[in-house]
Parts: C-alpha cells; structure tokens; sequence
C-alpha cells in the first residue's frame, strides 16, 4: 500500500497529454471531403490582454505623427505696454488694446500643443507577440467567441472552417457568394451589409465615409487568391504568410469567423508549430 500524502501538501505534477482537434475539410459543393487534425499550437489557452495588447502595438506603429506648426498663434505684431498701466501683462496688437500671442487670447498660440516628435509606437516582447497570435488562432474554434463578437455562426459547425484548395481559384464574386450561401455563411456577410454605418464630421471630410462591420476572413496560401471573396462586404482576404493578430481579432476582440483552404492551414500550422520554452 501506497503512503498516503500529508494533508496541505501539493498534488504531484502530472504531464496532461496535448490536445489535438480533428476538423473536417469540405469541398466547394459543402459536402466533407476528409478530415485533419490541429497541431497543438491551436490550443494555446486564450489570452484576451496579449490579443489586445498585440493588437493596440500593431496599430500604434501605423500612427502617423502629428503636430501644429511652429508658429501658430504668433503670427502677429504685438507689444507689452509695461507695468503701471493697470492692465494685464499680455502682449496685446500694435496700437491697440486687443491681447494676441498668449495662449489665453483669441487666435493666440496653443498652450500645450500636439509635437510631431511624440513616440506614438507601443512595443511588445516577441514571445509575448507570438504567444498572442497562437491564443488569436485558438479563439478561431470558439463558436461562443464568434458569435459575441456578432458574427451569424451556423448550428452545429466546427469552427474554423477548412476547405479544399479549390477555394483558392474562386475568381468571380457570384462563385464566391454561392459558396457561402452552401456553407450558411452568407448571412454573417449580410449583417456586415446591413448594419454599416456613416460617420461624420472630420472622418467623413478624409474619405472615411462607411464604417463597414468585419465579417468572414478567407485564408489564403499566396496573394492574389480567392479574388472573388473581395468585393464581398466586410469580407477580407488575407495569405498565410501575412496573417497576423489584428487579422484574426479585429479591434483587439478575439473569435473571427475564419475560412481556411488546407494548404494554407498547412502553412499556417508551420509558423505556429515552434513552440516559445
């Protein structure tokens, strides 16, 4: 008989057996064409501040700097009458009792103004950054995630979705809706349609007129692949090589509706495979 262990002492460490996931692989027609399983970087616990921290330093370094100019609020022709005049020490117009200049005028320079010369760049360890990826793919398989973040999941689907490499050599727009509408996908695409907003105000005056919600993404093995998925609303094409945080968790939120072909996965599986010590 074995010695029993104290009371209040650590349970030994057992080493828990990786998971792996078997997802099925359809064809263009919706039917299961075979199955794969998931390497065991898909199942990284997920961690929403690392998504988001990830995603936030990603879009910091696309910031551009800005800053007023160096003589705003000066250009102007101004005196300080002196002292015993009654009147406030302010630098006020040539003949004139109208202030300028000074930050407490009409027209006169900003008090603390925006400086082009500001670090907008947030940084994040690699490991961290990697890490972040991996949880960003694990999401891809929660259909609870999908559907808080508002994308229309289909019953009874295993998430990610994994098609064959035919899906890659979808040119025409009508190819891909059909496609979707084989898989239930289409009526995620058709919110992102029907629930885009108009912006106003200075976003509108620089082009950013439609603000259109994120809908399915299409996972590629190169660019310029699966074209048709492009002028779908809300639907982005991205390849395997340049598939990053900010793809799979727009915004920072993770669980993407995420549509891959094999061969891509594939791929993807080789970036994630070296697992940080």
């Amino acid at each position: 008989m074995s010695p029993s262990r104290p009371s209040g002492a650590p349970a030994p460490w057992v080493e828990t057996p990786p998971v792996h996931h078997r997802l099925p692989v359809y064809s263009l027609d919706g039917r299961e064409a075979g199955h794969l399983t998931l390497p065991e970087a898909w199942s990284e616990p997920i961690r929403p501040d690392l998504i988001r921290r990830a995603v936030v330093a990603a879009q910091s370094h696309r910031r551009q700097p800005y800053g007023t100019s160096p003589t705003a609020g000066l250009r102007h022709s101004v005196e300080w009458s002196g002292k015993g005049r009654g009147v406030a020490r302010t630098p006020r117009l040539m003949n004139s009792m109208r202030g300028a200049q000074a930050p407490n005028t009409v027209g006169g320079r900003p008090a603390h103004p925006p400086k082009v010369d500001r670090i907008w760049a947030k940084k994040i360890n690699d490991r961290e950054r990697r890490k972040a990826f991996r949880s960003a793919l694990a999401a891809t398989r929660d259909a609870k995630r999908c559907a808080d973040r508002g994308h229309r999941v289909p019953p009874n689907v295993h998430l990610p979705i994994v098609l064959d490499d035919a899906l890659e050599a979808i040119d025409s727009t009508q190819e891909a809706r059909a496609l979707l509408e084989r898989l239930k996908l289409w009526d995620d695409v058709a919110r992102a349609r029907d629930h885009g907003q108009y912006r106003s105000g200075r976003a509108r005056r620089r082009g950013r007129v439609r603000r259109t919600p994120k809908s399915v993404l299409v996972v590629t093995t190169a660019d310029g692949r699966a074209r048709g998925f492009a002028n779908l609303p809300g639907v982005e094409v991205v390849s395997a090589t340049r598939l990053s945080t900010e793809d799979l968790a727009p915004g920072g939120d993770a669980g993407r509706l995420t549509l891959f072909s094999q061969s891509s996965l594939r791929a993807v599986n080789e970036r994630v495979e070296p697992r940080d010590s």
